[in-house]
């Protein structure tokens, strides 16, 4: 649901950043609270028992009193003509058994003219990617932790997909709070996060969003460099940093301040201006494409280098080691977000959506199985790491059981000492007497 203005001022005049679901509740209140002292005073002012329906206050719109048979037409509530910007009409007839139902219906007329099939499909697209960041947010948090603690996989490629597994966690982190806050369903304005905090917590989103797609592209500039060009790795790393967390952090900066100057509305989730739309935008499509090319020109390298005749292999063991090769590649380099990179709507809008949200959000499990969990060089680092678990268990119960052996043995050597004392001792004494 779109907000409402981003202030609110309170009676005491000044300006109140509250959330939007916030800030809509306090004026369909207001707008409640208007109607029953009109109604009231209307009442007191007729003295009359005429037959006909009361005026009614039907949680969103005021109705005046009216005739048996007589027809009530009002413009749209303010405040969803504030949220949503239209200006049509709807009706209530007055009958003997009362009010009769609003028509045509008010989401049609005053809000979003969106069917149940559509509501259906954006539910299930939610839950869809919130399972998706949620399993993402899994397996990276277990690939980041496994890449930090072994040495011997600290590597400037290893490096590459350690920032680009912390910003797949940071975006599904992203959706995930900002989510939580702008669809909270709460009903209570004191448990609706502050308007700052809603607009820090799309800054946010933004970034990480932007910052993951940079992260893609620093993946496909760092294997076309190893293909293309050699070249000392730790010298550039510092270049891949930048391009990974500064150029975004470049581009959310500026787009704050249009947001802030071009459309500081609501908690900044309205896209009504183009122009901070396209600031995130435009570089995320840059990426995308710029990223297609250096997929392209890999593919090319590789399939040139398959038909090296110095490389093995009948012509079918190279289409099949070309076919993995471009699998593995396509969820690292984002590829698939190409199929829908213009930014128009269009009749395509639903795969979109269900692309680019329900799809993608998977695409952070994908990147962590390929490539950390069936990585043979981490698969070998934990083979030797449960080897090696393994053996210190063992040599520990070995000492343990060696401890308890000696020490029996001791007991049972002494315990024959003290007999064998003994027995001299009493032949000794006979002897003496005899």
């Amino acid at each position: 649901m779109q907000s409402l203005r981003a202030q609110s001022r309170s009676s005491s005049g000044k300006v109140v950043a509250r959330h939007p679901t916030c800030n809509f509740l306090l004026e369909v209140e207001k707008d409640r609270l208007e109607c029953v002292r009109r109604l009231k005073e209307e009442e007191a002012a007729s003295n009359t028992k005429e037959p006909g329906c009361k005026g009614t206050w039907d949680n969103i719109a005021c109705w005046d009193r009216a005739e048996f048979g007589e027809t009530v037409t009002i413009p749209c509530p303010r405040a969803l003509k504030t949220i949503f910007g239209r200006t049509g009409n709807i009706s209530r007839n007055c009958t003997a058994a009362g009010w009769s139902d609003v028509f045509p219906n008010i989401s049609s007329m005053c809000g979003l003219d969106t069917s149940q099939e559509k509501l259906v499909f954006y539910v299930a697209v939610q839950t869809l990617y919130t399972l998706g960041h949620s399993l993402s947010l899994i397996a990276l948090t277990t690939g980041s932790t496994i890449l930090c603690l072994f040495r011997r996989l600290h590597c400037t490629r290893n490096y590459i997909h350690l920032n680009l597994f912390i910003s797949f966690i940071l975006r599904a982190v992203a959706v995930l709070v900002k989510d939580a806050i702008l669809f909270n369903r709460s009903s209570l304005c004191s448990n609706q996060p502050s308007l700052v905090g809603c607009r820090a917590s799309l800054v946010f989103f933004q970034y990480f969003i932007m910052a993951n797609f940079f992260w893609l592209l620093v993946e496909g500039l760092y294997l076309h460099t190893l293909l293309v060009v050699i070249f000392s790795e730790n010298q550039h790393f510092i270049i891949y940093m930048f391009i990974g967390w500064g150029i975004p952090t470049v581009f959310v900066s500026v787009w704050v301040m249009t947001r802030i100057y071009l459309e500081d509305t609501g908690c900044w989730e309205r896209n009504d201006n183009p122009i901070p739309n396209w600031v995130i935008n435009g570089p995320i499509v840059f990426s995308i494409l710029v990223n297609f090319i250096q997929f392209v020109n890999i593919m090319r390298i590789l399939v040139q280098k398959l038909r090296c005749p110095d490389i093995g292999g009948n012509d079918q063991s190279q289409y099949r080691r070309l076919a993995k090769s471009t699998l593995l590649l396509i969820p690292l380099f984002g590829i698939h977000y190409v199929v829908f990179v213009s930014p128009n709507e269009s009749i395509t809008e639903d795969y979109k959506i269900f692309f680019d949200l329900a799809l993608g959000s998977f695409q952070g499990l994908v990147v962590a199985i390929l490539y950390c969990f069936l990585n043979s060089e981490v698969q070998g680092e934990l083979k030797r790491k449960w080897r090696s678990m393994c053996l210190n268990c063992h040599l520990s119960r070995a000492h343990h059981f060696n401890n308890n052996f000696t020490s029996r043995n001791d007991s049972e050597q002494m315990t024959q000492f003290h007999h064998t004392s003994r027995d001299q001792s009493i032949l000794q004494s006979e002897t003496i007497i005899l």
